[in-house]
């Protein structure tokens, strides 16, 4: 009578002659091994509550958040408390034991809200002047100025020739800003650059490339000496956030013994920069700060007003041109902006985005981290060694790395420039090079096209690329095997096609 009654009831435990704690294990929780004696325990220790006897013994706690063996390891709490199952109560349950979708998951990382996007305090001018924009590090950055009836690459063309004849205007204030101080600013510097900064003056400005531990060039930027222990360092615009990150890292779990404090002023300052034979010209309209070369010559910066505003102005070209970076603050920026517009009238100030740049600084074989590298180069890959300080006291991050038996072979891919033997055809940006065109399929891969445009200074089309040996190669022949099936001729020559003398952003 009394088996018949039992069978009638729901069976959560299988019963034992034996005490729970004394019975062989009985698993209730199979994701976490909680048996019926760890929740008899968690009860007679005072866990009373439903959370406590789940926290006492990771009941429900996996994946399936209680889906196999909840119901039972409740009733069994519950039968040990001498009450009902109801009066017990659940645990709070989670994603898996209800089903989830995937948009709950996604949340609002969708649409416009998966990245934000960051709007420089000039976007508005950008805008009423009919600026195409493209995307970098998270920044509407103007890519062309299109006229009436332009293409790309006939705004682009309009915009470089504006530049090499008489000024240009673009917005750099993406680029990455830091301000680096502190007794140990230079110490620190000389072992995140690869070059030497123990001797930089006070109102100078150098060009620097850092390394990660392997020695392949990781990020690259002009950094400024504003006082004896205080710095501002420039980063590519993509590169601000990790560049910050990898400052950080470094002096927190490697140098911690260094005092040096960094803060990310990117979004303080606005950066108008003007590149041009006329840029002294104009500059000198709105500015009160002696633009004589002799005074203000090129890798240096000065303080003073333009525009009426406070600004430091530096010296430094990406362009090959005579150039100045006018930073002012930010809420200024449009204001200033408006003056220099304002005074570049009678120069045909000409607005030029990012694609002009892109070749511009091509023409002059200034590189581009993650484009012109893969993160597989070193300083000597890039025909840089001049910015490697291979004499400095401290072993800067990188030096070894760069110094492997690999890194130092022969036949490394290395920075080169190629002029197809068509003038007026542009290789393709990522196009496989060959030596032999006559190989049979699969050829054998040398290197490839990290940068290829049409230049309307040189009259010709050009290219950037990565070759085997290519610096030994200088005039000798490459092929590049297109997917129509044509094989473009090209010869490679130095990467630096416009004034290798730099006479241009000396004068």
């Amino acid at each position: 009578e009394v088996l018949v009654q039992e069978a009638s009831l729901a069976l959560f435990q299988v019963p034992h002659d034996k005490p729970t704690a004394r019975a062989p294990k009985q698993f209730v929780d199979l994701q976490n091994d909680v048996t019926a004696a760890g929740i008899e325990l968690a009860t007679r220790e005072g866990f009373e509550s439903v959370e406590h006897v789940k926290r006492y013994t990771a009941l429900g706690f996996g994946t399936d958040q209680g889906k196999l063996g909840n119901i039972n390891g409740l009733a069994i709490a519950a039968r040990s408390l001498g009450i009902s199952i109801a009066e017990m109560g659940t645990t709070m349950f989670r994603p898996n034991y209800t089903p989830v979708t995937f948009g709950a998951v996604g949340g609002r990382n969708c649409g416009a809200l998966f990245e934000p996007v960051r709007y420089t305090a000039l976007h508005a001018w950008h805008l009423k002047n009919g600026a195409e924009f493209e995307d970098v590090g998270q920044w509407k950055r103007p890519w062309y100025f299109p006229q009436k009836g332009e293409d790309l690459h006939a705004a682009v063309g309009r915009e470089c020739q504006a530049v090499r004849d008489s000024v240009g205007i673009l917005d750099a204030s993406t680029l990455g800003k830091i301000d680096i101080q502190g007794p140990d600013a230079r110490e620190f510097l000389n072992r995140i650059y690869t070059n030497a900064w123990t001797k930089l003056d006070v109102g100078k400005a150098r060009y620097g490339l850092m390394c990660k531990e392997d020695g392949m060039v990781f990020d690259d930027g002009v950094t400024a000496c504003l006082a004896d222990n205080h710095f501002l360092m420039t980063t590519t615009t993509g590169g601000a956030a990790r560049v910050m990150q990898w400052l950080e890292i470094y002096h927190q779990t490697e140098w911690p013994d260094l005092k040096v404090y960094f803060t990310s002023v990117t979004d303080h300052w606005a950066t108008m920069t003007l590149s041009g034979p006329n840029s002294r010209k104009l500059l000198a309209q709105v500015t009160d700060i002696d633009l004589d070369k002799e005074s203000f010559p090129f890798m240096t910066w000065k303080e003073g007003l333009v525009g009426g505003v406070p600004a430091r102005v530096f010296r430094i070209s990406f362009t090959g041109e005579l150039s100045y970076e006018v930073n002012v603050q930010a809420d200024y920026a449009m204001g200033v902006l408006e003056k220099i517009v304002e005074a570049g009238k009678p120069f045909n100030l000409t607005p030029y985005g990012t694609e002009t740049m892109h070749v511009l600084r091509a023409e002059k074989g200034f590189i581009i981290v993650g484009q012109d590298t893969d993160g597989s180069m070193t300083p000597d890959d890039l025909n840089m060694g001049w910015c490697v300080g291979r004499t400095k006291p401290f072993s800067w991050i990188g030096w070894r790395g760069m110094n492997r038996e690999d890194c130092v072979r022969d036949q490394r891919k290395q920075l080169v420039g190629l002029k197809p033997l068509d003038p007026k055809f542009v290789l393709p940006e990522g196009a496989q090079l060959v030596f032999d065109r006559q190989q049979q399929i699969p050829m054998a891969m040398v290197g490839h096209v990290t940068s290829s445009y049409y230049s309307a200074s040189l009259g010709y089309s050009f290219a950037l690329a990565l070759v085997k040996g290519g610096l030994k190669r200088i005039g000798e022949k490459v092929f590049a095997p297109l997917v129509d099936g044509r094989m473009m001729e090209a010869e490679i020559v130095s990467s630096v096609f416009f004034d290798p003398k730099g006479e241009q952003q000396n004068v």
